[in-house]
């Protein structure tokens, strides 16, 4: 048994792309606590009980109802695996398939029996993270942090890091005058410290060119604006934690940066509603779901923005991508959200999973399209 802390883009496609009876899906919020985590271990086998019942009303083939019930039961019976939680949990079981994810956004207990997996809430994880990286930079130490929504922050060893300025220089100081007399003053100063950022930077080069997590700085002038200016940091974020870092402990760092991640998140929100408006107005992005469900059927969603909270029963059309809505309580179907996503995603749409007051229009989706359809 895997299991995996948090999504990538790549296991959401693959996922999204099982397609034979017996899929079973559940989430259910857990916690950091042994409390927590026993009450989410009684959750999630009330929720398997159930899904057995599905399963026989579905007419699945009772051998892999058989593997279903022991992967589950695996899972219920590893108490290692239950000692550590995060904010949710998601079980994906289908007699073949058994994996699972820790995740950091707090989400609503589902169980969902159909053809494919429910995806949908997986999502919410990769538009919203929740992780990144802090390089608290000073002249006399450089810290690199990485902080997860539930856990104290880690202190990542970088091999080649220099300590301070001085040692990254090979000075005993970079303050004064040096024996040669060439460089001296507030300028040599400057020159010391940008050498002190450029060993720094080629330190953290082969750590951050495979990351894709957010980089917050905390530094003062004038090592703030020398780091800045010494090179390319695509995932740099524009708000710093200003002041000396060295008077700040780990977990106040932290706690600083959540507050950046937090406005960073609100500012992409804001700005991808108001790149919507834009469209919406303009004709290239949709609100209708009957629209985007064709639209995502023939390959023309660009990107899709989906209310991670609402549940649209009933089916799409494999071939025309026409709607036929349903019940809540109706075996077997799968949501017509999550099926119009798992298109979008097979055309390597980018799907954002937001809140409801946060989705254009004000609907369950909306749709930027590539062409007409």
């Amino acid at each position: 048994m895997e299991y995996k802390d948090i999504p990538t883009q790549a296991d959401v496609e693959r996922i999204a792309g099982f397609r034979q009876p017996g899929c079973v899906s559940v989430y259910l919020p857990t916690g950091t606590t042994p409390a927590e985590a026993d009450r989410a271990r009684i959750e999630l086998k009330n929720h398997l009980a159930s899904a057995q019942r599905a399963l026989e009303k579905l007419e699945v083939p009772r051998s892999r109802m058989q593997s279903i019930q022991a992967e589950g039961e695996r899972i219920l019976d590893d108490r290692d695996f239950w000692r550590y939680q995060s904010r949710s949990l998601a079980v994906f079981l289908d007699g073949e398939l058994a994996e699972t994810f820790r995740l950091p956004n707090r989400l609503t207990t589902a169980c969902e029996i159909a053809d494919r997996f429910y995806v949908k809430p997986l999502l919410r994880a990769l538009t919203f993270p929740q992780t990144a990286l802090i390089l608290a930079l000073a002249g006399n130490s450089v810290r690199l942090l990485r902080i997860t929504p539930d856990q104290s922050p880690e202190r990542i060893d970088v091999p080649g890091m220099p300590t301070d300025a001085a040692s990254a220089v090979g000075l005993p100081s970079i303050s004064g005058r040096q024996a040669d007399g060439r460089i001296q003053g507030s300028e040599g100063h400057k020159v010391r410290m940008l050498e002190y950022v450029q060993a720094i930077e080629r330190a953290l080069h082969p750590l951050l060119a495979n990351s894709t997590e957010p980089l917050i700085l905390a530094a003062a002038e004038p090592l703030l604006g020398i780091f800045k200016g010494a090179g390319e940091h695509p995932h740099l974020v524009s708000e710093v934690i200003g002041g000396n870092p060295e008077d700040k402990t780990d977990e106040e760092l932290a706690a600083a940066a959540r507050g950046v991640l937090d406005r960073l998140y609100a500012s992409k929100v804001a700005a991808l509603r108001e790149t919507y408006e834009a469209r919406i107005a303009a004709g290239t992005a949709l609100v209708d779901l009957s629209d985007i469900a064709r639209a995502a059927t023939f390959g023309a969603v660009e990107s899709l923005v989906i209310d991670i909270d609402r549940r649209v029963p009933g089916t799409v059309d494999d071939e025309t991508g026409a709607i036929t809505f349903g019940d809540d309580d109706t075996p077997g179907e799968y949501g017509v959200v999550d099926e119009i996503l798992r298109r979008a995603l097979a055309s390597k749409a980018k799907v954002y999973a937001l809140r409801a007051e946060d989705v254009p229009g004000g609907g369950a989706a909306a749709a930027a399209v590539r062409f007409p359809v």
